[in-house]
């Protein structure tokens, strides 16, 4: 008698199911987007600051669900190519204030037609229940 548990319903975890599903799609966006320089994760950085307009790093970081460091790392290509800067908040120097430049708005505009056909790509695959499922599940908060 064996004295392990019996991990069998770990072929069926929601979570690897849900990071795979998520590597796929992403795989869709990074190829259609890679012509213009831009992973869909920078793409949605530039997107978000383009709509929201200048943002605190915090608040982008609770927007994007990302933790700072992440945030941060991701912001460093942007800022290496001039498409982001970021700076002290005026108020307060210890808060920093992340906004797209002129060349980043040129750069997101750029590429949104091929974010677009990885967006009809990808809703092509999924059935209308499935989209319906992904948008629910965009809005899952950790427990606090």
């Amino acid at each position: 008698m064996s004295t392990h548990p019996d991990i069998s319903a770990c072929a069926h975890c929601l979570c690897d199911a849900t990071r795979k599903a998520a590597r796929a799609i992403s795989a869709v966006y990074d190829r259609n987007l890679a012509p213009h320089g831009v992973r869909i994760t920078q793409f949605t950085i530039l997107a978000n600051l383009e709509l929201r307009g200048a943002t605190s790093l915090g608040e982008l970081a609770k927007i994007l669900q990302l933790d700072r460091t992440t945030l941060t790392r991701n912001l460093e290509p942007l800022e290496a190519k001039t498409w982001v800067r970021s700076g002290p908040a005026p108020r307060d120097s210890r808060s920093r204030i992340v906004s797209v430049t002129n060349e980043g708005r040129a750069a997101v505009f750029a590429a949104f037609p091929a974010w677009r056909e990885a967006q009809e790509r990808v809703a092509a695959l999924l059935s209308l229940g499935e989209r319906a499922l992904l948008k629910r599940l965009a809005h899952l908060r950790p427990p606090q």
